[in-house]
């Protein structure tokens, strides 16, 4: 696989902590508007928009694309985002609670999206693809990167550890939620010639682990371009994709919960007696985190209880079936709860494993009548799905940290 150093648009350094932000897709318009509240360095004015626009503003209005590029231009014109002069590789780490993750930042040929050389675990919307396409598009950029990652190898991994510990960061900050930042640019041409060349023969896919929007979005408007210009160089940066490429062993995936509105019409005797067909069931006098695969928390009418599958309820050999969010709404949230498309259902929600089992417990005492705890998918069932082009179901992988946005951009043409 092939990797391509860029000129990232990136923030000067004494800003860098000011214009780093979450991932546009984390948050609602509200959030947002309070998270940029008082600082006109964050990113949220490019990537959520809609925040400097009218209250009544639809986040997919014409005139939120048309701002998002006015707010990028600003930020260009007052040097707040700064281009690199030479095409560089970036590395990229992230400390958390005493663990981090080093990957590298590159661009990558939409076509080895297009041939399934990265590749994906999840079905994409379209309107979720139409925004980011109408997003970049209108900037001229791809603002924040897609999350990848590869299969553990020494090689490559070793040689962004080396470089890593011997050359100075242009960045080092850390977060109010307590991750340190820290990004090297490699401009050195002979290491970004070793980069390119190492990766190239060490890692033969790459996996989407966050960001399947975002990768096919930057496809899409790869594709629209050519065809548009026949005569277009292949070289134009709108052919590539700008993503962060993790080992898999330095990824951390936590469990991804379900909270759900209501019994279906069922007493809790009647619920328990249903689920007993299928799972064991147990209470227990606190809340319980699953320990192993197959295993659930149950919260239910104020009390915990500890689920696990029967034998009949997973298939050993099939990668999709035996994944606990397959069994869950295979076995209890479809046939049980009558929840048969957790996509759109709206009695159904999602609570990421970052939030803590307490975040259950206060979902069911307010909007809820149920929770399931999960225990965490597991990095290798996503490659095997992947590999088997097989989609997960929805829901399934919460990967923490996430990616900061703003740090560095691939713009489409050169300022």
């Amino acid at each position: 696989m092939k990797i391509r150093p860029f000129k990232a648009l990136r923030p000067a350094p004494d800003l860098a902590s000011m214009v780093a932000c979450l991932p546009y897709d984390v948050m609602n318009t509200e959030e947002a508007a309070k998270m940029a509240e008082g600082n006109p360095h964050s990113f949220l004015h490019v990537i959520r928009s809609e925040i400097d626009l009218p209250q009544a503003s639809n986040q997919y209005d014409q005139q939120v694309y048309e701002q998002a590029q006015k707010n990028l231009d600003s930020m260009i014109k007052k040097h707040t985002l700064i281009q690199d002069k030479s095409p560089s590789f970036y590395l990229y780490r992230q400390c958390m609670d005493g663990r981090q993750q080093l990957g590298i930042v590159a661009c990558h040929p939409i076509d080895d999206y297009e041939n399934g050389l990265i590749k994906k675990h999840e079905f994409t919307r379209p309107e979720k693809e139409k925004d980011r396409i109408r997003h970049f598009d209108q900037c001229d950029a791809h603002t924040e990167p897609v999350f990848l990652t590869y299969r553990s190898e020494e090689n490559f991994t070793g040689m962004i550890r080396q470089y890593a510990e011997e050359n100075e960061p242009v960045y080092d900050f850390t977060t109010e939620d307590k991750i340190q930042h820290t990004l090297w640019v490699v401009s050195d041409k002979e290491w970004v010639q070793r980069m390119s060349e190492t990766f190239k023969n060490n890692v033969e896919a790459l996996y989407i682990a966050d960001g399947h929007h975002r990768t096919a979005s930057a496809a899409k408007i790869g594709l629209k371009r050519r065809e548009e210009n026949p005569d277009l160089d292949p070289n134009d940066e709108s052919q590539f994709l700008m993503a962060v490429s993790f080992p898999q062993e330095d990824l951390y995936c936590m469990e991804y919960n379900r909270v759900v509105k209501d019994l279906n019409g069922m007493s809790v005797d009647e619920l328990l007696a249903r689920i007993s067909q299928h799972f064991e069931c147990e209470p227990v006098e606190k809340a319980y985190q699953p320990k192993e695969k197959h295993e659930f928390g149950m919260l239910l009418n104020n009390h915990w209880y500890r689920l696990i599958a029967k034998p009949h309820t997973y298939a050993e050999n099939d990668v999709i079936q035996q994944l606990d969010v397959s069994i869950l709404q295979n076995y209890l949230l479809q046939p049980i709860l009558g929840i048969l498309d957790p996509r759109t259902d709206k009695r159904i929600d999602f609570v990421g494993g970052i939030r803590g089992i307490e975040e259950l417990e206060r979902r069911v005492q307010n909007d809820m009548e149920l929770a399931f705890s999960m225990y965490p998918t597991t990095i290798d069932d996503l490659l095997q799905v992947a590999d088997e082009d097989k989609i997960m179901p929805p829901k399934s992988t919460w990967f923490e940290p996430k990616l900061r946005s703003g740090i560095f951009l691939h713009p489409f043409q050169e300022y």
